[in-house]
């Protein structure tokens, strides 16, 4: 299989084999080629040489249409979902079976029973009517799994099926994986973390620079030896390098913070929490607990119903605790004139426009400043694309995102060069306050220690970080300092040189200490 996007060879004579009954691993780092080979396989994109063959009989895989029909299903990453139609519209979409949709029409009675069959068969718990937009993360999960297997799929492709999922979450996906591979269909999983291809995989292919660099059954490698393949070299895992600053001063203070959803159900309760300059605040919680809504309303994305946020002057390497600003009701663009950074959760939705190019994506909220207007005038209307360009480039150079192309549009590159296209974005201003939420969600493990690394020297550099993630380890990994959230509030904290795994996790279920 071969496959280029102009000068960039993201499939470079690809051979593959997948076995019925089995689950098989693919890694490597972001960019490898992962993805682009499995949107050929699934018709969502053409290769430019190769044979499929399915069942022994060559295929032309020209649509997902005739993919669909082959028996190939996949779970992108970013899910294929219409939010304002119910489950079961969803999983009719592209396969209505005549022109009568009504709620009793042949068509949708049997979409709705087999649904509901396949549903209680694999325990994928779905309500038909429940409106797509509405449900959780894990939930939309399911909807698309449902959707593949109610098409019949006998192959299916889950592209970081646990990149915004829960630990439980995970855990179930993982036996409904189990049960899919004991009736004989073929799984093919797509993931940055070692730990879930050990735990669930049968074998892995690992990928580098487009091409296949090796094929292990699972149970004769282990993550470590899994790491160097994708990489290329030996992977450190630990990401503190220095101690934090101890002379620095508060660069942020919430006080009492109160934030509803538009449903105007509260989901930050009274939050009060300070971030010091030079420091790494880690918020810890399992996700769906206000640790988004808190991050958003720091950023000036969503309103505050009540409380204080305090931005203090200095911070970003000279020291705070000065004149505070208040910032609640602030919007996001004046909120970067106080200094204040933000990478947002969700890079495709509030972190680029997806079909625009990386240059956009690299100027994207700063777009107002003179510095990229002609003539450097900040009433000027036209952009100054080759300076834009050129320092696009530069940035992408030092964050190592790969292809170094600012012209390609910013959806063709893989998530976690989307991730550090973002991050060089917002920090290699320095900021005062840096603001981030899910850092490596999608990421290789590669690029998880660059991005630590790039983390941990801003710190150093004096900047405050505010960093939001499910993943514990990554906390412990980066924070200074650790609070937990459960329904909306902060139910504990603690520095990280005395963070107990435990105790964290008892946080974490919403057990308070005692007294």
């Amino acid at each position: 299989m071969c496959k280029a996007f102009g000068p960039v060879r993201a499939n470079d004579d690809i051979s593959l084999a997948l076995a019925k009954g089995k689950i098989h691993g693919i890694v490597g780092e972001n960019g490898a080629g992962k993805t682009t080979l499995m949107n050929v396989l699934y018709g969502c994109q053409r290769a430019d040489a190769g044979e499929i063959y399915i069942n022994g009989a060559r295929r032309s895989l020209r649509s997902s249409a005739a993919a669909i029909r082959a028996g190939i299903g996949m779970v992108h990453q970013h899910f294929m979902l219409v939010d304002n139609f119910s489950v079961l519209e969803n999983i009719m979409l592209g396969c209505e079976r005549g022109m009568f949709l009504g709620a009793n029409s042949p068509g949708p009675r049997r979409a709705r029973a087999e649904l509901q069959r396949l549903a209680a068969e694999y325990k994928l718990r779905a309500d038909p009517d429940a409106l797509t937009g509405d449900l959780p993360v894990g939930a939309q999960q399911r909807v698309e799994m449902l959707k593949t297997l109610v098409r019949g799929a006998e192959i299916l492709i889950l592209d970081e099926p646990t990149g915004a999922l829960t630990p439980q979450e995970a855990d179930d996906l993982f036996r409904i994986l189990r049960v899919i591979r004991g009736q004989g269909k073929t799984v093919v999983l797509i993931t940055h973390k070692l730990r879930e291809i050990m735990a669930v995989s049968d074998r892995v292919t690992v990928m580098r620079d487009g091409r296949v660099v090796a094929v292990r059954e699972t149970r004769d490698t282990n993550a470590g030896e899994l790491s160097e393949l994708m990489v290329g070299r030996a992977v450190a895992t630990e990401s503190r390098t220095a101690p934090p600053r101890r002379d620095s001063g508060t660069a942020l203070t919430v006080k009492n913070l109160r934030v509803r959803d538009r449903h105007r159900v509260v989901r930050v309760r009274d939050v009060n929490l300070s971030l010091r300059s030079g420091e790494i605040l880690g918020v810890a919680g399992v996700a769906g607990n206000g640790q988004s809504e808190l991050l958003e309303a720091l950023a000036g994305m969503c309103r505050v119903d009540g409380g204080e946020i305090v931005f203090h002057r200095g911070g970003g390497g000279g020291g705070g605790d000065g004149q505070g600003e208040a910032a609640a009701g602030s919007s996001p663009s004046q909120l970067r004139a106080k200094g204040v950074a933000h990478v947002p959760e969700d890079r495709r939705a509030t972190g680029m426009v997806a079909f625009e190019s990386a240059s956009h994506a690299a100027i994207l909220g700063y777009h107002r400043e003179a510095q990229y207007r002609r003539g450097r005038n900040p009433r000027g209307i036209f952009f100054d694309w080759p300076f834009i360009g050129a320092q696009t480039r530069r940035r992408m150079d030092e964050f190592d995102v790969r292809p170094p192309l600012p012209e390609i549009r910013a959806a063709q590159f893989s998530g976690g060069n989307q991730q550090k296209l973002i991050l060089a974005r917002e920090m290699v201003r320095e900021p005062r306050v840096l603001l981030i939420g899910q850092p490596t969600r999608g990421v290789d493990i590669g690029a998880i220690e660059f991005i630590h690394r790039k983390i941990l020297t801003l710190r150093d550099q004096g900047s405050a970080i505010l960093l939001v993630s499910v993943e514990l380890e990554e906390i412990l990994a980066l924070a200074d300092r650790i609070v937990v959230m459960f329904n909306g509030a902060v139910v504990g904290e603690t520095p990280a040189a005395a963070a107990d795994e435990k105790q964290l996790g008892r946080w974490m279920a919403g057990v308070r200490d005692e007294g």
